[in-house]
């Protein structure tokens, strides 16, 4: 495999269980990486009640918005057996099609619920039941968007993201990050991106809002600037793990390493 990665450094905030993936595929390609995760995932209990109401089969759409929406509700919800399922990007389609549940609706391209919404499966659910399975303190736009278009939407929360204390380890790496090259900074959300701001202060880290940027989407990348980030940024289609590497490829072959901040 060609190693066009080689010598950059690429600081990856996702959370620690699900970074293997991403970070595997930045070392094929030859970069190193320094883990600093700046969010866990914790599961949400639901109680008898509420796993009543929120038995997938009571719906006829049930929406998973993300591949820990899928893992952290399968114990406590099941899996559906009639009702139709959507995955609101790749990622979380193959962790549905690891656990044996058929995907009838994914985005063709991108992976947030806008894309959801302009499926043409989704284009007029009016009195359908449709469950949003989502984290807790999540976008609200799938949720609204179903809704205006007459759906009876009911969401189950079945995971919180809270921010840890990096370990001494992280901060460590991170500290020597600069002094082996060129580093780029990954975050696949807004959340993220405040997490780490806060993890990682500017009084310690003066450098690191000057280094490049990979995110998804120009919505993130508009808060980004709007925190006062100053450095490149790198713009993937999604946050995928496959289009957040090859938007980093395609920045450093033209040569973006050196661009200006």
């Amino acid at each position: 495999m060609t190693r066009s990665l080689a010598g950059l450094t690429v600081v990856v905030t996702r959370p620690a269980r699900q970074a293997a993936r991403f970070t595997q595929s930045l070392r094929d390609r030859g970069a190193a990486t320094v883990a600093f995760p700046v969010l866990e995932i914790e599961p949400v209990t639901l109680d008898a009640a509420a796993r009543g109401v929120l038995a997938p089969d009571a719906h006829d759409w049930v929406v998973y918005t993300s591949a820990n929406a899928v893992e952290l509700s399968l114990p406590q919800l099941g899996r559906p057996a009639h009702a139709r399922v959507a995955a609101i990007g790749r990622a979380t389609a193959r962790a549905l099609t690891a656990a044996g549940i058929h995907v009838h609706a994914l985005p063709a391209s991108g992976s947030d619920s806008e894309a959801l919404l302009a499926h043409p499966e989704l284009a007029e659910p009016r009195g359908q039941r449709i469950l949003i399975v989502r984290g807790v303190g999540g976008r609200d736009a799938l949720r609204a968007g179903l809704a205006a278009r007459g759906a009876l939407v009911a969401t189950a929360e079945v995971y919180r993201r809270t921010r840890p204390v990096p370990s001494a380890e992280a901060f460590n790496a991170l500290d020597r990050a600069p002094g082996a090259g060129p580093v780029v900074v990954a975050v696949t959300s807004v959340e993220v991106l405040d997490s780490l701001l806060a993890a990682a202060p500017a009084a310690r880290y003066a450098w690191l809002r000057d280094a490049p940027l990979l995110l998804p989407g120009e919505r993130v990348a508009e808060e980004a600037r709007r925190r006062g980030w100053r450095g490149p940024l790198v713009v993937a289609r999604t946050a995928e793990d496959e289009a957040m590497v090859d938007a980093l490829m395609l920045w450093s072959s033209d040569g973006g390493r050196t661009a200006p901040a």
